[in-house]
């Protein structure tokens, strides 16, 4: 991220968004702007953490079936109980413990800068300059590379393509 300290800065020509004042430190009314390099930097670390992420999605919700199949009920937790089999009791934990490394693996996404909008399908914008508008650079998961924007207030149907003229005129 550029704006942010002990962070590598996008050089003249790499998409950059201008000079920045110590006073454009990250908040909520300030988030962190990204390049279109930046976050194409970012990628193959992206790729792999939400490769984790959809496996262990994947899991937990066959866990949760499984549990419910051999509890022969649906469980309203995860916390042991007194009147579990031990197979349950065992399941509930390993689920808790999946559980606990998804969040965790969504945490790391955030730290990059990342904002996950759609958790099922490995969807995550980051804060993005076009037009001198603040915008939202979309990247899914299976996507080599940025290839998306939309308006703060669109969603996933509002992606417009960044093509090789956006790239030229509009990101700055």
């Amino acid at each position: 991220m550029s704006n942010q300290p002990g962070r590598r800065r996008s050089g003249a020509g790499d998409d950059a968004m201008g000079p920045r004042s110590p006073a454009s430190a990250p908040t909520a009314e300030n988030p962190p702007l990204f390049t279109i390099s930046e976050v194409n930097a970012l990628i193959p670390t992206l790729n792999l953490i939400v490769a984790q992420q959809l496996r262990e999605q994947s899991d937990i919700e066959q866990g949760l079936a499984e549990l419910t199949q051999r509890g022969g009920r649906n469980f309203d937790s995860l916390e042991p109980s007194a009147d579990d089999e031990s197979d349950v009791q065992k399941l509930k934990s390993e689920l808790r413990q999946r559980i606990g490394r998804y969040d965790s693996g969504w945490r790391k996404v955030r730290a990059l800068g990342g904002i996950v909008k759609d958790p099922q399908i490995g969807l995550v914008d980051f804060y993005g300059r076009v037009e001198g508008r603040v915008v939202w650079l979309c990247w899914r998961y299976g996507e080599d590379s940025v290839g998306y924007y939309h308006e703060l207030e669109e969603g996933y149907s509002g992606r417009r393509p960044i093509s090789a003229n956006v790239r030229k005129h509009l990101v700055n």
